[in-house]
């Protein structure tokens, strides 16, 4: 169904998301004034979203592509 390659590179694109949400929220965090109050939590919310998603693919891959 899924190649190995494909598995690869959908897990390492989840995995930079996850990366570049974290940079851009604290990036927003350090900020501060009217952007951070306004995007810093969203972000860090959409962050932990993204990674619950991710550890969930991450988890399912390495079930069905034990070997």
């Amino acid at each position: 169904m899924f190649t190995g390659i494909f598995v690869k590179i959908l897990s390492i694109t989840l995995l930079i998301a996850v990366a570049i949400v974290l940079i851009l929220g604290i990036g927003t965090l350090f900020k501060g004034g009217n952007t951070s109050k306004k995007y810093s939590n969203k972000l860090m919310q959409f962050r932990v979203l993204l990674q619950f998603f991710a550890i969930i693919i991450l988890i399912v891959f390495a079930y069905f592509f034990k070997n």
